[in-house]
């Protein structure tokens, strides 16, 4: 028998008012139970009874005295960042970058394992073998592991199967299935930039930005977009292809099947591709292009002038259809910012207008590489913390 509506009603209520108090702790803390009373507008039996809760739970803890303003001196409560651990681990074409972070989203634990022209069955097994050695390194904890984050680079739908990844020549890949054969957690699957976007304002280059494109560039481009502190996926979740846009009619045969790709001339793959024109530059790689450029070697910079040239390019058309207050690039070119830097912008200059650039921020990652694999971790903390969209508690979950 289903249960009453009204005592439907008001656990969930419940469960509202105590994720709002978990928030209120997490991005305010150190503050007291008359802190939140003011500031959440519960009252104070309310909120005494669900900081009682997350006290036991362990998500919260009390941490000495505050100030006083008369009378006895408030007791102090601090978010217990290191009740559990999430996995995040991103899928690049030519490696794999897994994470295990805390509940705040800082790094604890790291491992980065090159790879090279995999099959499908190796490279999930490889992504497997790193999850299971990331779990082994995760500390002793209340709830272990929470969830596991993949972000993949191509087009993945809501039920987590990757439709296609042209780089990694992925089709209708079901990676959340294969993994929760394995692994008995919640699994997250994302599109890599959207994760990346995602992980850039949560922690990183966009934490004050409302609206604002990331552009995450390494062997292809995907680009993932806030929306009123909303990462935008589409209607069916496969926004954010703008890797795949072109900018040259009839240009650069492109990974996707298609001419003239802003990916096909903005890559790091389009860059080294660029480089075996040059004798003594075939066969290098980006951190060899940097370290030649940086030395002065005029083709090297060369190449960097024109690569920054058609990122530019692409990114003012980006600026022209959703007017953000930010754009960041990110991924593997970060490396290359010192070199990128000024053809990127007056590519941006000569490509739009003064009032479509008006308050715009340009801005390079602050999380590196670890844009994306922190962003896939963020998905699986919010999924663990969300009580009112946990219709039943897991195993030793919170409700």
């Amino acid at each position: 028998m289903s249960k009453h509506p009204t005592t439907w009603n008001n656990q969930m209520i419940k469960r509202m008012n105590k994720e709002m108090v978990l928030n209120q702790v997490m991005e305010s803390a150190p503050l007291s139970r008359a802190d939140i009373v003011q500031q959440l507008g519960l009252n104070k039996g309310t909120v005494s009874s669900l900081v009682n809760e997350l006290i036991e739970e362990d998500l919260i803890h009390e941490s000495g005295t505050g100030e006083s303003s008369g009378g006895r001196r408030p007791v102090m409560l601090l978010f217990n960042e290191h009740a559990g651990y999430a996995i995040g681990i991103d899928i690049g074409v030519n490696y794999i970058l897994g994470v295990v972070t805390n509940l705040a989203g800082g790094i604890v634990h790291e491992k980065l394992k090159k790879t090279r022209d995999l099959s499908v069955h190796q490279l999930t097994s490889l992504v497997s073998a790193t999850i299971r050695y990331l779990m082994e390194q995760v500390p002793p904890s209340k709830y272990g592991v929470i969830g596991i984050g993949i972000g993949v680079p191509g087009i993945v739908d809501t039920a987590g199967k990757v439709l296609i990844a042209p780089n990694l020549k992925w089709q209708d890949v079901d990676l959340k299935r294969i993994l929760e054969k394995e692994f008995q957690c919640p699994i997250f699957i994302e599109n890599e930039a959207n994760a990346g976007a995602y992980g850039e304002k949560r922690f990183g280059a966009g934490r004050n930005s409302h609206s604002m494109i990331y552009v995450s560039i390494g062997i292809g481009i995907g680009s993932g977009v806030i929306l009123n502190d909303e990462l935008y996926r589409g209607s069916n979740g496969y926004s954010g292809e703008n890797g795949h846009t072109t900018i040259i009619v009839d240009g650069k045969e492109c990974t996707c099947g298609s001419r003239g790709c802003w990916e096909a001339y903005s890559s790091e793959f389009a860059l080294l591709q660029s480089a075996e024109q040059h004798e003594h530059l075939a066969g290098a790689s980006l951190e060899d292009l940097i370290t030649l450029a940086d030395a002065g070697n005029p083709a090297a910079l060369e190449l960097f002038q024109t690569l920054g040239t058609y990122i530019g390019i692409g990114i003012a058309n980006l600026i022209k259809t959703y007017n953000p207050e930010q754009v960041i690039i990110g991924n593997r070119i970060r490396q290359a910012e010192h070199l990128i830097r000024n053809p990127v912008m007056e590519a941006v200059h000569s490509s739009s207008l003064p009032f479509q650039r008006a308050g715009l921020q340009i801005n390079f990652s602050e999380l590196s590489t670890y844009s994306a694999a922190a962003g896939v971790s963020a998905f699986a903390i919010e999924g663990f913390l969300k009580f009112s969209q946990r219709p039943l508690a897991g195993p030793g979950f919170p409700v």
